[in-house]
């Protein structure tokens, strides 16, 4: 089985004519349901729902608190290169924007690394643009390698492999996969990615399962929020989630939830989501699945990053830069993207203890 077919379920699926159906009443019962069933969670991203989100907020709280405790942790991605051979409309590493494009040396990535483990992080998340020329299989598992020596636990944000480069990497020491279907609805993921590999929707879409058959440790999933109705994309994030947290259950699972920030190169069709729907995500989720991680990156302001502390958030990045290099120069046109929050390390763990909880820097050990 494929997630694809629990997509399919939901192709036609009249999501608005739902929403109009619902009543307050119905709502209140469902955030005090112990176990929230899909149509629940759908519920729960209704309009209607938005209405209750304190409610939500006390009952996430709790749902945080029993299976987390106060912990966050910290991580920090390393970006690698932004050779790029996709067309992706939201994109600064579109293949056709006119930024400078950069690989490390593999001297580069043992000088970034000790930079980057000198703040104390030992959680780290490597990034490439989507280029097996430019980054091929044999390159991130040098990177890999040198990198073990560092950290403690090492994810990658790359280009989907098979399942017999996955299990090569793996090999070499990763132990974690961030990979963002960006949008779950295929018509418009035909639409924002013009051309290159990664308009194969379903390779993409299958690649955290194939990363789960080879036992990899943690898997972390989401969509860019912008590019569809947020509700029906967040909808399918969680059903995404619960498909792997059910098939997989010794591989932790989380949820991103970034939104589109301003980056090189134009793109206008944008749906707006405000803080208050990012709330509303993360709290239908929370009490959805009470055991997914949940990653607010520095995509959104500090102000709004640190109030989210109390309501489902269990990793927070730190110290970001998304240029290639970003953590040894200054590089000005090689990011990603805009970050909001550019505070470092010291000061994103000095916001998480004020907030009376508890930044963790490593979380576990590979034996």
């Amino acid at each position: 089985m494929s997630f694809y077919n629990v997509v399919k379920l939901y192709n036609e699926f009249k999501y608005h004519e739902y929403f109009q159906q619902l009543n307050p009443d119905e709502i209140l019962k469902i955030i005090k349901k112990d176990k929230k069933s899909e149509q629940d969670f759908l519920t729960l991203l209704s309009p209607q729902a938005e209405h209750f989100l304190e409610e939500m907020a006390v009952e996430a709280r709790k749902k945080s608190l029993q299976h987390f405790g106060k912990a966050i942790l910290l991580y920090t991605p390393m970006y690698l290169a932004n050779y790029c051979v996709n067309k992706c409309a939201y994109c600064s590493f579109n293949l056709e924007n006119k930024i400078t494009r950069k690989k490390l040396t593999i001297d580069e990535i043992d000088f970034e690394a000790q930079v980057i483990a000198a703040t104390g992080l030992k959680h780290i998340v490597v990034l490439t643009g989507e280029s097996q020329k430019h980054t091929p299989i044999s390159y991130i598992v040098d990177a890999v390698k040198i990198l073990k020596k560092y950290f403690d636990s090492i994810s990658i944000e790359i280009y989907p492999l098979t399942q017999s480069q996955y299990s090569e990497v793996i090999k070499a020491g990763v132990d974690g996969l961030t990979i963002y279907q960006e949008v779950y609805d295929f018509k418009i993921y035909e639409q924002v990615h013009l051309s290159g590999p990664k308009k194969n929707y379903l390779f993409r879409l299958n690649a955290a399962e194939r990363a789960c058959r080879e036992k990899i440790r943690s898997v972390n999933i989401g969509v860019l929020l912008g590019l569809n109705d947020w509700r029906i994309e967040s909808f399918m994030t969680g059903l995404h989630a619960k498909y792997l947290q059910d098939e997989y259950p010794d591989v932790d699972i989380a949820v991103s939830l970034p939104r589109i920030r301003p980056h090189v190169g134009v793109f206008e069709d944008v749906k707006q989501v405000s803080d208050r729907n990012l709330v509303q995500i993360m709290l239908a989720l929370r009490l959805f699945k009470p055991n997914i991680g949940i990653n607010i990156s520095t995509r959104e302001k500090e102000e709004l990053r640190d109030n989210l502390i109390p309501l489902g958030v269990t990793k927070m990045s730190a110290g970001v830069s998304t240029e290639v290099g970003g953590h040894t120069t200054e590089n000005y046109d090689t990011g990603q993207f805009e970050i909001s929050d550019k505070r470092s390390v010291d000061q994103i763990r000095k916001a998480i203890l004020s907030k009376g909880y508890h930044p963790v820097f490593k979380d576990w050990m590979q034996i």
